[in-house]
């Protein structure tokens, strides 16, 4: 089983977001079980998740882990494919964001576009090691600061730029033949309260920020190391 996978395809995602099926994912995500033991923990007849659980099979988000002999029935046993699941922007690939249509270093809804294209692109690079058996060279950084004062997060922010900006600068070879092209994503944002992280805009205006979070993925044509 995966720590986590990245659903690309519509009609995967739309089976993920069923209620039902995603109650499903869960309890098969700490075990596996079948459709008679699963029908009790979500209240349904056995008929009715096992229709659920071979719409999730179709999609790839659950598998075969066994069968086993009950009286005159066998049964299958079901897993989880991983542990848990995202879902990339292609799966809504006509409204996607696009980060490269404007750009606005303090606007949240460009830092939103950013993060959707790095779940979109870094998918889309899982998907093409595993189908290579290749190990997939990335790296991530997070952290969280608490900023004294709004001046002394715009200070950081400033020295954070520079730096970075620097480094680019330093190891950037555009030229080189046989270099590889990645992408480095570093955000900046206030930490979510966990009471009300399910709310909309539900951030911290305190100046506590989380930072920096940075990312670093190849870009969206999948380059592998051995």
């Amino acid at each position: 089983m995966l720590d986590v996978t990245v659903i690309e395809d519509p009609a995967a995602a739309a089976a993920s977001l069923d209620p039902i099926r995603g109650r499903l994912l869960a309890e098969l995500a700490a075990g596996p079980a079948s459709a008679a033991m699963l029908a009790g923990k979500v209240g349904l007849p056995r008929q009715k998740v096992n229709y659920h659980l071979k719409a999730l099979e179709r999609h790839g988000l659950v598998e075969l882990a066994g069968e086993r002999r009950k009286g005159n029935v066998t049964e299958r046993l079901m897993r989880a494919t991983a542990a848990s699941y995202v879902i990339s922007p292609l799966a809504l690939a006509a409204v996607q964001p696009d980060p490269d249509g404007f750009r606005d270093q303090l606007s949240a809804r460009w830092l939103l576009a950013l993060g959707a294209r790095l779940v979109r692109d870094v998918g889309t690079l899982i998907t093409g090691a595993t189908k290579a058996r290749k190990r997939l060279a990335t790296y991530a950084l997070d952290g969280e600061v608490r900023f004294a004062s709004a001046a002394d997060r715009a200070a950081f922010i400033q020295e954070l730029t520079a730096g970075v900006g620097a480094l680019i600068r330093k190891y950037d070879s555009p030229d080189a033949e046989g270099g590889r092209d990645h992408r480095i994503v570093v955000a900046v944002h206030p930490t979510v309260k966990p009471e009300t992280s399910g709310a909309a805009g539900a951030a911290d205006a305190s100046g506590t920020s989380d930072g920096p979070k940075a990312s670093e993925a190849p870009s969206a044509v999948p380059e592998l190391t051995d």
